[in-house]
């Protein structure tokens, strides 16, 4: 596939935005945190609001406090305990789109993964050497997004010990809201980045659109984190899901974090990042996880009847990176 006018070989998002920022009569402000357990940045452009971060940060704690698995407090947390608990907007939003992309990838979307992600060690538990399939099957029969069903803002589970795992999705669903609250404010320029999923909105200067940043997959899990080829990206948000950072290995095998819902067992492919670009990022975060799970030629296929969507696959093939690109706009 032609993509070589898709990228520019110019600096990452990072760098780009420092240098749009040294230009005072661009009237760019920036400003970051943690939330989510990782950093968040916005950059915006106009008159500069120091109650933004205020706003911004009650957000990111309202969100944290619906979907974190590791606050024993936290709405989805209430849920895995069969507790009672009354479901917020963002909680029914989440929920839905991750049904509704389940079944749109027949399961590679898998919300009910948590009890698996668990038993490999990626969430609350402590990770298990020389697994059986015995367990394997056993904690896979819990998972399927079939299983758990939103009646009357109430969640019912076909079995109580069906646990729910939004991390593939809340992170994306979080920079729409923040994206969201800053155009409210009145803020049309702006981009949002929480951990690597961005929002871009409007323009960063006349009709130049923002420049993202698209990472290089790192050969180690704390390799340098550089972006070597960027895109435009107007009003449109991008998520990446990679299996190169968050893994472990054993006996010569590596494990990816992603878990492969059908098999039980994370996946294992020559694929090493998916990037989706869609309207929303809650989308693009979601679809990112599951192209992971589908691979690249599943993903193809998918990708003829959604034209929305823009992905790019990097793979290595025989030691070397090599990157495809699907459904590229004018506007990237």
């Amino acid at each position: 596939m032609k993509y070589s006018c898709f990228f520019q070989k110019i600096c990452g998002l990072v760098l780009c935005i420092l240098l749009l920022i040294s230009c005072g009569n661009m009237q760019f402000h920036k400003f970051e945190g943690g939330a989510l357990g990782t950093y968040y940045a916005v950059t915006y452009k106009g008159v500069e609001n120091s109650s933004l971060q205020k706003g911004v940060d009650s957000i990111l704690n309202s969100i944290n406090e619906t979907f974190s698995i590791f606050n024993s407090a936290s709405v989805i947390s209430k849920i895995n305990d069969n507790q009672e608990v009354v479901l917020n907007e963002d909680f029914i939003e989440v929920f839905n789109v991750a049904q509704r992309i389940g079944r749109e990838t027949d399961g590679a979307l898998e919300m009910t993964i948590g009890p698996l992600v668990n038993l490999w060690g990626f969430g609350k538990d402590e990770r298990k050497l020389d697994l059986s399939q015995a367990e394997i099957d056993s904690v896979q029969s819990l998972t399927g997004y079939w299983k758990i069903h939103l009646e009357n803002n109430s969640i019912i589970k076909d079995n109580p010990n069906i646990q729910l795992n939004f991390n593939a999705i809340a992170k994306g669903y979080a920079v729409d809201k923040v994206a969201d609250y800053l155009v409210r404010n009145g803020y049309k320029d702006c981009v949002v980045d929480i951990g690597g999923e961005i929002v871009a909105k409007g323009k960063k200067y006349h009709d130049q659109e923002w420049n993202i940043g698209l990472q290089t997959p790192t050969r180690t899990p704390d390799g340098e984190m550089r972006a070597e080829e960027t895109f435009h990206l107007c009003d449109r948000a991008v998520a990446t899901s990679g299996n190169y950072r968050n893994y472990f290995e054993e006996n010569g095998q590596r494990y990816a974090h992603i878990i492969n819902p059908k098999t039980g067992r994370p996946e294992k492919s020559k694929l090493l990042s998916v990037t989706v670009i869609a309207d929303r990022c809650v989308e693009a975060d979601a679809y990112a996880t599951a192209f992971m799970v589908m691979g690249i030629d599943k993903t193809k296929t998918f990708l003829k009847s959604h034209p929305e969507l823009t992905c790019i696959f990097i793979y290595d093939e025989n030691g070397t990176y090599r990157t495809d690109v699907c459904n590229p706009t004018n506007s990237q």
